[in-house]
């Protein structure tokens, strides 16, 4: 099965989290002597859960070999958790929506313009990080605490292959 990649917009990415972008923010206005612009309240953190503090790592990404196998989906029931490019790079996207263990045919792929990155809202299942170019650097802002706040599992075959996706 071949997974199609949507562009990603805040409205069709609503369902699992938020688009973090400086066309996303609540809020705009000139600070430090009118020499910033900051763009305020762009995404939620959501981590307090079973007291659950908020974190701020970096992760490093090499790409996987074309076309991509999609074969596991993960999610962090006690936190949301915040993905943005470091240097402008684009990366894909798989989320898919409900409690229960993803099907096929519930998992949405979404492409960022580089200037984007995304928050998966707690509970929602996701792909571990896709990139595109090699050692892409990312800022994470997630959970760190007590609980279990990770749950993976394998998705199902479909007629006997494993979901792919692939892009120009």
């Amino acid at each position: 099965m071949q997974l199609s990649i949507e562009h990603l917009t805040p409205d069709a990415f609503a369902p699992f989290g938020e688009v973090i972008s400086t066309t996303t923010a609540r809020d705009a206005y000139k600070i430090n002597q009118g020499t910033t612009t900051r763009f305020h309240d762009i995404s939620r953190v959501d981590v307090g859960d079973e007291g659950g503090a908020p974190i701020i790592s970096i992760f490093r990404g090499t790409p996987r070999p074309k076309p991509i196998e999609i074969k596991m989906m993960e999610r962090h029931p006690l936190g949301s958790q915040a993905f943005i490019p470091l240097a402008g790079q684009k990366f894909l996207i798989v989320v898919a929506s409900g409690t229960d263990t993803p099907k096929p045919e519930d998992l949405r792929a979404f492409i960022t313009d580089g200037t984007q990155g995304v928050t998966y809202a707690k509970n929602i299942w996701h792909h571990p990080l896709l990139v595109l170019e090699e050692d892409s650097d990312f800022l994470i802002v997630d959970r760190s605490g007590p609980g279990e706040n990770l749950n993976e599992v394998d998705l199902p075959l479909v007629d006997g292959a494993v979901i792919t996706l692939d892009w120009a």
